[in-house]
């Protein structure tokens, strides 16, 4: 059975694109929010921190670490749990993201690059100063931002959380 053509604006494959694909759409516009991470198991701390980003600007656009990223990132051999195409498709499913691209590299400073973003968004765990992201994002004008940390939610204490219950 054939979706019906309405299906199409509700699909969240639509909001996947390459670096390429996302530079011709969006690169250097303003308005443009951009964030990064695993968001490895999707949680209402990650849900809460997407729509507040997104309320900064006029669009947003989520960066995901591919597996082997999140994997270097030393958040256990296992992580992540869910595979880099379920993870941004279901960011894509998010009414307030625009756009989900994959990132291979340690740090998104080449997708940044490519996509020159008016603000760059990250949780409040983090030290804006001390990210390479910052001067890069400043040096076209931009700003880095870092938002309020939301408590209690963590993918991993989530995790540490359901491995205790098995």
């Amino acid at each position: 059975m054939t979706p019906p053509a309405a299906f199409d604006r509700f699909d969240p494959a639509r909001k996947l694109l390459s670096h390429s694909e996302a530079e011709a759409q969006l690169g250097g516009r303003p308005g443009t929010v951009f964030t990064n991470g695993v968001f490895d198991v999707l949680h209402r701390g990650h849900v809460a921190y997407l729509a507040a980003a997104r309320a900064l600007g006029d669009r947003l656009i989520v960066a995901v670490n591919s597996d082997a990223s999140a994997r270097r990132l030393g958040k256990g051999p296992d992580r992540p749990l869910n595979a880099e195409a379920d993870r941004a498709y279901l960011l894509a499913g998010l009414e307030c993201v625009d756009m989900v691209v994959l990132f291979d590299e340690d740090t998104p400073l080449a997708v940044l690059a490519r996509l020159r973003p008016a603000l760059y968004v990250k949780g409040g765990d983090y030290d804006m100063a001390q990210l390479a992201e910052t001067p890069l994002v400043q040096s076209w004008g931009g700003r880095s931002l870092a938002l309020p940390f939301v408590s209690g939610y963590s993918t991993t204490e989530l995790v540490r959380r359901i491995r205790a219950q098995g």
